[in-house]
């Protein structure tokens, strides 16, 4: 029996040409991890694109869980200006558009998810993913923040669903998936658009997230080292 691994990456916004966040998914659309379940099922990435659009990429990502039930979820995101691959610690539930979006729509201070509680934790191994970036030698640490545009709306609501997959008394379900967010840097050919931006090669970028890929499946308890930040 084959697993799927739900990953995702956004469409170009902001005027820019191409997302890496997408490119990074596609790249690794079917690719099989090299790690086993405990029945020795194997796991098989899928790749979806998300529209950069408050409210629509809540829609397409949940369209691509439900087709493809899997068992991990990894949302990815540009953040132009890092210069790491960064996993997201928390997903507040606030959303607040410093520019439009994709179809011109800037939220002010509204609600991810109306009653929802005020934010959610990755379910993912973010300081194991790290350490063994690291060890990759892949430039890569843990964000306190996700921001307040479409890739923290994307966060949150895919923790607010999966949370959904637990029983009345809080058990997890017996297919309860893990998930989190990730930010990847811009790719050298954004950076050559926006003078003094960091930027990280895409074949690093897509060889971090085969190892944050592998370190989810294989890591059930995460780490625990410094991760932390003092601004």
């Amino acid at each position: 029996m084959t697993h799927h691994v739900l990953l995702t990456g956004f469409e170009p916004f902001d005027q820019d040409p191409l997302n890496p966040s997408w490119e990074v998914a596609r790249a690794l659309d079917r690719w099989q991890p090299a790690v086993m379940g405990r029945a020795g099922d194997a796991f098989e990435v899928r790749a979806a694109q998300l529209p950069c659009v408050f409210g629509d990429a809540v829609v397409r990502l949940q369209a691509a869980i439900a087709q493809w039930q899997p068992v991990l979820v990894i949302c990815l995101g540009l953040a132009g200006g890092r210069s790491e691959i960064t996993p997201e610690r928390v997903a507040i539930n606030v959303d607040d558009a410093r520019i439009p979006d994709n179809a011109g729509r800037q939220p002010v201070d509204t609600a991810v998810q109306l009653h929802g509680p005020t934010a959610y934790f990755s379910t993912l191994p973010i300081k194991a993913m790290v350490r063994n970036l690291r060890t990759e030698g892949i430039p890569a640490s843990v964000s306190n923040t996700a921001g307040t545009f479409v890739c923290n709306h994307v966060f949150y609501a895919l923790m607010h669903h999966l949370a959904q997959a637990t029983t009345k008394d809080g058990r997890p379900q017996a297919r309860e998936a893990r998930g989190g967010f990730i930010h990847v840097p811009a790719l050298p050919e954004l950076a050559a658009r926006h003078p003094g931006m960091p930027s990280m090669a895409l074949a690093t970028q897509v060889r971090g997230l085969q190892v944050a890929i592998e370190t989810a499946l294989s890591v059930a308890d995460d780490v625990r080292e410094v991760g932390g930040a003092l601004h």
